[in-house]
């Protein structure tokens, strides 16, 4: 039996799916939002956590990490991702943070299903259709210093307060941003935060 655990923020879709998946006789399935998966997955300890990577928090980055600990002796679920090619830095992330599945939105359930049983083996399994996504998201052009700057601005923080938060200079922080801007193609800062949103870096 494999422990299944679907994390997605809209419900009704996560309840259709949910209940989708239920009917396979080797899937054990529970469901929640991203507001309360860390610790759904502590407690029920999956062996796959299938996550649609748009999450209705800050910005909509999910919170990969919290999901899926690598904390010493103890084993982490396997992790696949629901996604969109649209949103390469989302696929990034998710390269990033381990994950083993990839599942493009538009595919079929069918497609999830193979997926899950994949991962729990411990392979890889890639969508097809996001092959284009994971192409743009080897393009990403901006540098993790610069991604924690231009985080810092989307929260509204001033220049001072970045600078502060992160031990830089004014002058530091002011150079970072006009290289932000240059690399996004954006015309200030407000348009660089809203290219790198769009794009799933942010």
């Amino acid at each position: 039996m494999i422990r299944v655990l679907l994390v997605h923020d809209e419900c009704l879709v996560r309840s259709v799916l949910a209940e989708w998946l239920r009917q396979e006789p080797d899937l054990r399935v529970e469901d929640t939002p991203w507001g309360s998966a860390p610790g759904r997955a502590r407690a029920m300890r999956p062996d796959v956590c299938a996550v649609d990577l748009e999450c209705a928090d800050a910005y909509g980055m999910p919170p990969l990490g919290e999901l899926c600990p690598r904390t010493p002796g103890a084993v982490p679920p396997r992790l696949l991702v629901l996604a969109g090619a649209n949103r390469p830095g989302l696929l990034k992330r998710a390269l990033e943070a381990g994950a083993l599945g990839y599942v493009g939105k538009e595919g079929s359930p069918e497609l999830l299903v193979r997926g899950i049983r994949r991962v729990a083996e411990g392979k890889r399994f890639v969508d097809d259709s996001l092959g284009f996504g994971f192409l743009k998201a080897a393009e990403m052009p901006l540098t993790r210093r610069e991604l924690s700057v231009l985080s810092l601005a989307a929260e509204g923080a001033s220049v001072a307060e970045i600078a502060g938060s992160l031990h830089l200079s004014n002058g530091t922080v002011r150079n970072y941003m006009a290289a932000i801007t240059r690399k996004t193609g954006a015309r200030n800062r407000i348009d660089a935060i809203r290219i790198s949103q769009g794009e799933g870096w942010l």
